[in-house]
């Protein structure tokens, strides 16, 4: 199934430098920090979330939050005096195709929010409150840290070009591992190798040699796909347990495989 994904305009309104800085008893500053979720409530009882997704909030030193619930990412400027958090006017969201139980989280997290939760922070621990709904959540640094680009096997889950994101059929058999200058992987039908370039925030691939197992069908068009994405210079971002390649025409997303 391919999703389009795009960005609507943002303007962040005045509100957005007070982080983390208002509220008596709401225990120290939310500035800079990324959070996910270990637990949440609704009307007293546990609410389950789409399997293998998490509530993900991170408050940025210039006075943004951004969230996500895994799907569509959204970002707006944001108060937190009073013990409350309190969205701005203009929020900016991805609009990649959800299906069905995702769609209706990322709806449901943008009500959570948009409710002006009262917030507590316990050192790594925050929680979001609202009169229905309880979020529990901890601290990335503490509940998530970042993997190594070297040694994880990490598992393809989404191919970005442009502005359209494609989650595919046989992505989950895609996979690559670096380990200093060599990469190995799979790209779902042939596996691969060749020679690697890492510095920080940058990877670049060389030449790489696949065996010559005949592809066709979506076979193909995955592995045409995850060969043209891994060429040359790309910049990389890690976030817990995720890796994104990026170049200009767009990249490759992937998840460390368990």
């Amino acid at each position: 199934m391919i999703a389009l994904a795009g960005t609507g305009l943002l303007l962040l309104s005045a509100c957005g430098n007070d982080v983390g800085t208002g509220g008596s008893g709401t225990g120290g500053s939310l500035t800079g920090r990324t959070f996910l979720s270990t637990s949440v409530t609704e009307n007293e009882k546990p609410r389950p979330l789409v399997a293998k997704t998490q509530v993900r909030l991170e408050f940025t030193t210039d006075g943004r939050l951004s969230w996500d619930a895994g799907c569509n990412s959204s970002q707006t400027s944001v108060s937190t005096s009073e013990g409350k958090l309190s969205l701005g006017k203009e929020i900016m969201s991805t609009l990649i195709g959800c299906m069905g139980a995702q769609q209706a989280q990322d709806s449901w997290i943008a009500g959570v929010l948009s409710a002006k939760p009262t917030w507590k922070l316990d050192g790594d621990k925050l929680v979001l409150s609202t009169e229905s709904t309880t979020i529990s959540l901890l601290d990335k640094e503490t509940a998530q840290p970042d993997l190594a680009l070297d040694g994880t096997k990490w598992k393809l889950t989404t191919v970005v070009s442009g502005e359209s994101a494609s989650h595919q059929a046989g992505f989950e058999k895609v996979w690559l591992t670096l380990n200093g200058e060599r990469v190995t992987g799979s790209t779902g039908c042939n596996e691969f190798q060749g020679v690697v370039a890492h510095d920080t925030g940058k990877v670049t691939f060389g030449e790489l040699a696949t065996t010559r197992r005949a592809c066709a069908g979506d076979a193909a068009t995955v592995e045409s796909l995850v060969l043209k994405g891994l060429k040359g210079e790309l910049t990389y971002q890690i976030d817990g347990s995720t890796l994104q390649l990026r170049s200009a025409a767009g990249g490759l997303d992937f998840t460390a495989a368990r």
